[in-house]
């Protein structure tokens, strides 16, 4: 991203047009913002731990971003992610400036993803709408910005964020299988694709937690595994699968937050609930949901597949609690020990 954005203000460009998946448009995001503030350092407008978290000054230069992934919904956020290896983490620049100017969404620009893009990117899309859907309620999140400027780009779920959720997930149960199976099957691509944007603006909105916030350490300190769909000549761990790797123990842990709406989230997927269901019974419904979508697309079973171990745990860990905002945003209080007992329970998840 550096390169890019040295590149751009050399240039001077007068717009940017973001092309690809969430990493392509994040890039164009990241780089349009420092490029429309030339007087910023590279970390002025990052998160915290590791950023200043600095309001930009300048109005951000156009964006049009074309997904051609069912996705990331970068195209709808006002989110950048990007990788920090001195960290073994990735940090993010967030603000409401960085959502593109306008989104071209054609399902057209999809029907090319290899089978495992489908699989990876869609279970970024389900955890999207899933961690949105039960984030910490927007009227629990604290302390309150002194004015509107200063409100973080997460809010927490809200009436607005939800019927984006679930609609995502209404279209997931029906159409996540089609559309990996049969790459020719244009009607289940172009409604994964809307969903992929429903769930972007659901979560752009919203926020994500525990799934996101403890995948950035995954994939950053991957350094073993490689997929056959992706780039071979490197190891590389795909970010829908480093989010999903933990997602049935991240969603054990938070259904005693809001049982009734993780019930809500697991019929949507499918489920067959009963109304009087005891917490335990909504928690391990929801995750046969996502433990049945990962073992029919033949998903690596957890952590140790992508090559990690047990004493990989604690690096993990470090590096998860500095995802201070998506952390902030999980239902339950979570702090290192939880988030390496989740880990630990990852390990395996079938």
């Amino acid at each position: 991203m550096k390169k890019a954005i040295s590149f751009a203000r050399q240039q001077k460009f007068d717009s940017f047009i973001a092309v690809g998946g969430g990493s392509s448009m994040d890039t164009c995001k990241g780089t349009a913002l420092y490029a429309s503030n030339p007087q910023a350092d590279f970390l002025d407008f990052a998160v915290p731990p590791f950023g200043k978290n600095l309001l930009p000054t300048n109005p951000m230069l156009p964006v049009v971003a074309v997904p051609t992934t069912a996705g990331t919904g970068s195209e709808t956020t006002g989110v950048a992610i990007f990788d920090m290896p001195e960290h073994k983490c990735k940090t993010a620049f967030r603000h409401r400036c960085l959502k593109p100017l306008l989104a071209i969404i054609d399902p057209l620009n999809v029907t090319s993803m290899p089978r495992n893009v489908a699989i990876y990117s869609g279970f970024d899309v389900l955890c999207h709408a899933l961690e949105s859907f039960t984030a910490k309620p927007y009227f629990q999140r604290s302390p309150r910005p002194q004015r509107p400027s200063l409100r973080p780009v997460y809010q927490g779920s809200n009436p607005i964020s939800d019927i984006w959720a679930q609609e995502a997930l209404r279209i997931i149960a029906k159409y996540f299988r089609r559309s990996v199976n049969d790459a020719g099957d244009e009607e289940a691509r172009t409604q994964m694709l809307m969903a992929s944007s429903f769930a972007g603006m659901g979560f752009g909105n919203a926020g994500v937690h525990l799934c996101h916030g403890l995948s950035y350490p995954i994939s950053s300190q991957g350094k073993r595994y490689v997929d056959t769909d992706y780039d071979k000549s490197r190891p590389l761990i795909p970010h829908g699968l480093s989010v999903v790797i933990t997602a049935v123990a991240d969603f054990l842990f938070t259904t005693a937050a809001d049982p009734e709406r993780h019930a809500q989230a697991a019929k949507l997927l499918g489920a067959d609930l009963a109304i009087s269901a005891s917490e335990e019974t909504i928690a391990q419904k929801l995750t046969d949901e996502i433990r049945s979508f990962m073992s029919d697309f033949g998903v690596p079973n957890g952590l140790s597949a992508l090559g990690f171990s047990y004493s990989d745990i604690d690096t993990l860990s470090d590096a998860a609690v500095n995802s201070l905002s998506a952390v902030s945003i999980a239902p339950r209080a979570t702090d290192k020990v939880v988030i390496a007992d989740i880990y630990e329970k990852s390990m395996q998840v079938f």
